[in-house]
Parts: C-alpha cells; structure tokens; sequence
C-alpha cells in the first residue's frame, strides 16, 4: 500500500496532490464572497496536506486522499472562519431562520415551505431569499460546518486526533443522526447536496441540471442546511 510519508520530500507530496487541494479551494470558494481570495483558501489547503501527511495512519483503514481531503478542507473551513467578517446580525437572522423552520416543522408535522417560512419570519419571501443569501455568503455554514475540525461544530472529533473511545461512540452517534437527518429533506434539497457533496459538482452546474439560476442552488442549499441545524439541535444543546 502506498504511504504519503514514504515521498522523497515534501515537495513530491505538494506537487502530487496540489491538484486536490485546489479542487477542494475552488469547490468552497462557490460559496464564499468575492473579497476571498481563492490562493488564500489554497494556502490554508496546503497546511491541512501538510498536516494529514503527518498525521496519517494507513492502519485506520481510509485512503490518505480520503483523509487528506478531510483534512484539507477542515483547515480551509477553519482558516475562513478566522476571518470571521460575518455581521452579528447575520450570524441573528441565521438562528432566526433554523428556529423558524424548527417552529414550523414541530406545529405541521411537514417540511416548512419558503413561504411558511417567511410569513413565520414576517417578511416577505423575496427578503427571505436575501436573508438566505446574505447567509449562505458570510459563511461556511452546511456539512462542512456540522462536522467541522475546530472544536466548534458537534461533528469536531471527525478529524481529531485520538478522541478515544467516548469520542468516538459520540462522532459516529452524530454522523448517524446527520444521515438520518439528510434523508428526512425536501427531495431537492437531498438532491443539491449530493450533488455538491458527493459528486462535488459546482454551483452553476447543478443549477444546470436542475434548470434554475446558480443563486437559486445557493439559497437551496442554504435552507437544506439550516433545516438539518433545526432537526439536529439537540446535539448542538
């Protein structure tokens, strides 16, 4: 089996995986304002290669690419949220639209509908859309943020270090919960995560599959999230 750490350098490393920490940068940037810089995302890229080579223990049984690619987004998703330029009205709106949908959802028993959604909010659907833009772009929030490495998020212990036995039981109980929770979603938003998650594909492609504008993908993607956050508040309590 190959192992990263058996590379003449690190140089042989950063150059045969530079590839992927760029895919990784590009594929966040989608999401992020314009004031970001993409080399900036690949830089922080390039700490969590650096770091997964370090770290990395074929006999866990994951690919290092696998593992690396954790790793590598982790250190992005860490480095952006450093930059922490978000508004505290933001970071408000944002609890204010996952409890809305939370309100909705235990009142009807079904999914909360934009419209719901708004009328719960008092306002009007087009300001909604912004309010989920406006989100969507200050920053990381979806899976990647759920299971985040830095201590924040209640998957943090993902790509932890030996979190031991207790840890373990925890992350895999969440990492449950989560799937369950994804399953439970409006058949589009199911769709536009496993289309950026799984098949990694971008904003503006998705939206070419599914025949609409790559904000209206953005703002999908942003409700999926903040639906997952009110179905999963339990383990952020």
């Amino acid at each position: 089996m190959y192992n990263p750490m058996d590379t003449k350098s690190g140089n042989d490393l950063i150059e045969k995986y530079a590839p992927l920490v760029k895919r990784i940068a590009h594929h966040l940037l989608a999401r992020l304002p314009a004031s970001v810089l993409v080399d900036d995302l690949i830089q922080a890229g390039m700490i969590g290669l650096l770091e997964a080579a370090r770290k990395y223990d074929s006999s866990k049984g994951a690919s290092f690419e696998t593992y690396a690619g954790i790793r590598i987004r982790g250190s992005i998703i860490d480095e952006v949220r450093r930059g922490d330029w978000t508004p505290r009205s933001v970071h408000r709106n944002g609890r204010r639209i996952s409890e809305a949908i939370q309100n909705i959802e235990a009142r009807t028993g079904s999914d909360a509908s934009d419209v719901a959604i708004a009328a719960q909010m008092d306002v009007t659907i087009d300001e909604y859309h912004k309010l989920l833009k406006d989100n969507v772009e200050s920053r990381l929030f979806s899976v990647d943020e759920l299971t985040s490495s830095d201590g924040e998020g209640p998957g943090e212990q993902i790509v932890g270090i030996d979190p031991g036995p207790m840890k373990e039981t925890e992350k895999g109980a969440f990492v449950g919960a989560l799937a369950d929770a994804i399953k439970t979603l409006p058949e589009r938003e199911k769709l536009v995560l496993a289309l950026y998650y799984d098949e990694e594909l971008n904003l503006k492609e998705i939206g070419q599959i599914l025949e609409v504008s790559e904000s209206r993908v953005s703002q999908i993607h942003s409700q999926a999230a903040h639906r997952l956050r009110s179905r999963l508040r339990q383990w952020q309590d």
